[in-house]
């Protein structure tokens, strides 16, 4: 099934407000926040989305339907998005638009030389930054035509995704013993609370991160970041 299809039906003709409407965007993102801030990005701008949490989830998606626009975080559970951004630049039909996601600097010199179109820098909130991304990267047949607006709009996910993903990353830190789990629970966290603007935890993450680089004990920063994580289970800080 080939989603862009719907394009070209009278009813789903792009509009100035809504000018992602007809297009079908396949989201793989591991974050309920972060994929939370996607749905309401795709929905103000008019596109469908679905969701993928990894890999293996956005390859048997890919296998069913050709979404019109692919947005890839680089760091998922199961893998680098770099290789299904590579696998998706070289597939015939190819994706109309490919794009790589991340929070992280380097993240976007590796989305692009594996094949993205362009790229997404997290926390992404500016509707019109969104909109403009999407669409500057999209064949010229499936560019809206006439002038659309510009939305100064910032768009708030709602705090309850944010819990989703710390009582995620609960079992992850539980698996003490697996230094390769603990090594993506610290990217998984990293990524979440710099799109939530929770510096502590953030950098309370990035810590174990080096930890897990350095191949020393572990135990200590994993605590800290636990009991971060526990805290804002408990609702003790409002993001």
């Amino acid at each position: 099934m080939d989603d862009s299809d719907l394009f070209s039906a009278p009813y789903h003709v792009p509009t100035a407000a809504r000018p992602l409407l007809g297009l079908t965007i396949l989201v793989v993102e591991d974050s309920r926040y972060a994929c939370e801030a996607m749905r309401l990005l795709c929905l103000r701008s008019g596109a469908r989305i679905r969701r993928a949490d990894c890999l293996r989830s956005a390859e048997r998606h890919l296998q069913i339907y050709r979404p019109s626009v692919l947005i890839v975080d680089m760091g998922l559970p199961d893998g680098s998005g770099a290789d299904l951004i590579e696998d998706q630049a070289h597939a015939t039909p190819r994706v109309g638009a490919i794009l790589g996601m991340s929070g992280d600097n380097y993240a976007e010199s590796i989305a692009l030389a594996a094949g993205a179109d362009g790229f997404l820098a997290k926390p992404i909130r500016s509707l019109s930054t969104f909109q403009e991304t999407v669409l500057s990267h999209l064949p010229a047949d499936r560019q809206p035509r006439g002038p659309r607006l510009l939305l100064d709009e910032e768009i708030c996910p709602d705090p309850i995704a944010y819990r989703d993903d710390m009582a995620h990353a609960v079992d992850l830190l539980n698996e003490v013993s697996d230094r390769t789990v603990l090594n993506y629970a610290a990217q998984f966290l990293r990524g979440v609370a710099r799109a939530a603007e929770d510096h502590a935890l953030a950098e309370a993450a990035r810590g174990l991160s080096r930890a897990c680089a350095r191949g020393g004990p572990l135990g200590a920063d994993t605590a800290r970041v636990a009991g971060l994580v526990q805290d804002r289970l408990q609702q003790r800080r409002a993001i």
